[in-house]
């Protein structure tokens, strides 16, 4: 049997490939460097990473997904096909049987693009799964018995949160405030608080080196470079940590009231599972310094980070390939 099966996180900040039997094979950002004029592509990943902001006219650097949907579908084909032919996932013999998950409010138009895109390289069968149930698989809850569990999966482009039972989604919702979100308010903020321009590398480096969500949490400085717009010459200023809490503070309520919303839709019978067990968060953003502290100080409930918040996903599709007659109706 020559054929594998594979398993994608296809994310808005990075893709994440798992192969049957050998593990986690591929984690490169979700970006595409292409040439303006021809429309051909440059490099992808983290090469191309490397080149967000920094290129030349006629150079592009494009993240094709856009809140965890193909925002380019011709864009996203290629990096597909790039990424799979990169892992030998397209061999001579085979046709692998690709999982793939997406954000679980996305409508069915966008449903058919990602099948159809992961179709087009060369896929025997494609299944489309919902993102915090693979999430929560991955993060080692065990969601097929009848007892609550909560999963909040804040990635880059939407969070993803959802109380699962039986194997299935109780109740659930999905908005586009994310990781990615976060690095255009930190962004807006330094712009008019200093009049300094910086670009979406800073912002993320900003908030991985000094970010926090819980005022007081961390008191950490960090020297930023940009322009300034006043003189439009080169300049450095110093933010600290509190700052950072303070420009991020509105997006993260969004997110807090969204948990509140799904735990006042969510039967009293899991709500006293998910009391007991807890809420389970997943993804790059619960990476955020103070974001299980925040959310449980929120929402009264115990809240712990996944052991693997970056690789849950991947994770999940590992488990859901050894069982895919679950999914495949």
């Amino acid at each position: 049997m020559f054929s594998k099966d594979i398993g994608i996180d296809l994310g808005t900040a990075n893709v994440l490939v798992y192969i049957k039997g050998q593990g986690i094979v591929l984690n490169e950002p979700s970006v595409v460097a292409i040439d303006a004029e021809t429309r051909k592509s440059l490099a992808f990943g983290n090469e191309a990473r490397e080149m967000l902001g920094r290129t030349p006219g006629k150079v592009q650097a494009i993240r094709p997904m856009k809140d965890g949907v193909i925002a380019d579908f011709e864009i996203t084909e290629i990096m597909l096909n790039h990424f799979i032919r990169k892992i030998n996932g397209k061999s001579f013999f085979s046709r692998p049987r690709i999982l793939i998950c997406c954000p679980s409010n996305i409508t069915q138009v966008e449903k058919n693009a990602i099948k159809e895109a992961a179709e087009r390289t060369g896929a025997r069968k494609v299944f489309i799964e919902e993102e915090p149930k693979v999430a929560a698989i991955g993060a080692g809850l065990d969601i097929s018995k009848p007892s609550g569990n909560m999963v909040i999966d804040i990635g880059g482009g939407t969070t993803d949160i959802a109380v699962l039972s039986l194997g299935g989604i109780v109740t659930s919702s999905s908005i586009k405030i994310a990781g990615n979100v976060f690095d255009n308010d930190i962004m807006k903020y330094i712009k008019d608080k200093y009049k300094l321009l910086i670009g979406d590398r800073t912002a993320e480096d900003i908030k991985i080196t000094i970010g926090t969500v819980f005022p007081g949490s961390r008191n950490e400085k960090m020297e930023v470079r940009g322009r300034d717009l006043v003189t439009g010459l080169p300049h450095t200023i110093t933010i600290c940590s509190e700052e950072v809490e303070e420009s991020l503070r509105e997006s993260v309520y969004i997110i807090v009231n969204t948990a509140k919303n799904v735990l006042e839709q969510t039967p009293p019978e899991l709500s006293a599972d998910i009391i007991d067990k807890g809420i389970v968060i997943t993804g790059g953003g619960s990476l955020i310094d103070g974001f299980d502290k925040l959310l449980s100080h929120e929402l009264k409930v115990p809240v712990f980070i996944a052991e693997s918040p970056l690789t849950c996903v991947a994770e999940g599709t590992a488990i859901l390939l050894d069982n895919l007659y679950l999914i495949d109706k």
